[in-house]
């Protein structure tokens, strides 16, 4: 069995300055080496699933093994605890709109956090919260899914969006399309969400990232014939 300290030093191996530089304009925060996503799925392959070694990697900080930890974690064996401990610790972007929400999404606690998180003042928490929203929608099937609080979710992000910080304004958007392709009894409703939205700017620092068109997007689903059509899995 690998220790933390031994993908600690296989991680810093792995490391690349190019890679390390592209993560910070896309806001990774330091401590962190640059992996690529690509080299840190042989570690995921070999390790399988371990939930205390996704903790302990976690718990260092370095976006690189908070990255890994999420694709290694035991979702299922989260804690609120636990859940609550890594959000709070998840600055980047990536850790907090992939990484926190993937685990979260496969917990049994996901909904509960969700719904907390977007309350919060905090953009990463927040973001976090709409983040395990969309992997929600994605995954479960409609029959687990509160329909009538998704569509006064879908409201209200239609009233708050522009006003939201960054980050969040963005996985508010990632909720509309989520909820849109996901959820047919609510394709409708998302679209005209989208429509009543209109444009959603984010400051991308000097990055070509786009903000996806919500309503073209599910249109998109819809013309290929993919709409409710649901993810085993949200980690990628």
């Amino acid at each position: 069995m690998a220790t933390a300290t031994e993908i600690m030093a296989e991680l810093e191996s792995l490391g690349n300055e190019n890679i390390k530089k592209i993560l910070l304009k896309h806001g990774v925060k330091e401590p962190f080496f640059g992996v690529k996503i690509e080299h840190l799925k042989p570690i995921q392959k070999r390790v399988k699933i371990d939930y205390q070694l996704a903790k302990d990697l976690y718990a260092t900080n370095n976006a690189d093994a908070m990255y890994l930890a999420g694709l290694i974690a035991d979702d299922g064996k989260m804690t609120k605890a636990d859940l609550q401990t890594w959000v709070k610790q998840a600055v980047s972007n990536n850790i907090c709109e992939y990484t926190v929400p993937w685990v979260a999404t496969g917990s049994k606690h996901g909904l509960e956090l969700a719904t907390e998180w977007i309350d919060s003042g905090k953009e990463n928490i927040a973001a976090a919260g709409w983040a395990t929203l969309s992997g929600l929608v994605a995954v479960k099937p409609d029959s687990e899914l509160d329909i009538p609080m998704l569509k006064a979710l879908l409201a209200r992000v239609g009233k708050t969006i522009h006003a939201a910080d960054n980050r969040v304004r963005y996985n508010m958007n990632g909720f509309i399309i989520s909820t849109g392709a996901y959820v047919t009894a609510l394709t409708n409703d998302a679209i005209a969400t989208a429509k009543k939205v209109g444009v959603v700017t984010i400051d991308k620092n000097g990055t070509s990232c786009k903000v996806p068109d919500a309503a073209e997007y599910i249109m998109k689903v819809k013309n290929k014939g993919s709409l409710g059509k649901k993810k085993k899995t949200v980690k990628c």
